[in-house]
């Protein structure tokens, strides 16, 4: 599956749905909380086990998501 299937299949973005926020289709779990809770180090089955109805797939859809998302932009390191 590449990438682009995978935001395509399981990532909503609906004004409608939480404020237009990227989300997990027919969820309302934000890309943005998986990410977070990856980032702290939950894990997999941690972040299941909280949100049932999210997929594995789900959770792949939002590092994909994120990756898209900052493909092409350049960041740029500055002095604290």
């Amino acid at each position: 599956m590449t990438t682009q299937t995978l935001i395509e299949q399981f990532i909503e973005i609906n004004p409608q749905v939480m404020m237009g926020k990227p989300v997990i289709k027919n969820t309302r779990i934000i890309v943005e909380l998986i990410l977070e809770k990856l980032a702290i180090g939950e894990s997999f089955e941690g972040i299941l086990e909280e949100h049932p109805r999210l997929e594995k797939e789900g959770i792949y859809a939002a590092l994909a998501f994120a990756a898209f998302s900052l493909r092409g932009e350049m960041l740029i390191p500055t002095a604290a």
